[in-house]
């Protein structure tokens, strides 16, 4: 058995302590979570834990009406305080990583979403 060091426990305790879950319960709270306008894609999501512009992140992302997970890396690319107007969520728009997973996530996301996308219901991204 390999025993931790102190330098990777904390390691272990960073990458903990960055990954965000989310799981839209219907196409229609992803849709309303989903940043289109993020160069490779992104995602709102709600937390009420505090991070920095820029942080990188990992978002564990079950989608409705599929089984599969997926993690997704990205930055943090702005933050929505508690109380903020107009009835915003707290939480981190994350912009999703220029590779090959996420583009894979992202294509898998707007199929999911399909006609959503055009149909310029309001959400709680931009």
């Amino acid at each position: 058995m390999t025993e931790l060091t102190t330098t990777d426990a904390n390691s272990v305790s960073a990458v903990r302590s960055s990954i965000l879950q989310f799981s839209p319960p219907s196409v229609t709270a992803l849709y309303a979570h989903y940043i289109s306008k993020f160069q490779n894609g992104g995602l709102f999501v709600p937390t009420s834990r505090t991070f920095e512009l820029g942080a990188e992140v990992i978002v564990a992302l079950r989608l409705p009406e599929r089984v599969e997970r997926f993690a997704i890396g990205g930055r943090v690319a702005w933050v929505t305080p508690p109380d903020a107007q107009h009835g915003r969520s707290q939480g981190v728009g994350v912009a999703f990583e220029d590779d090959d997973r996420s583009l894979a996530v992202r294509a898998t996301i707007e199929a999911t979403l399909g006609d959503l996308l055009t149909s310029g219901i309001g959400t709680q991204t931009f």
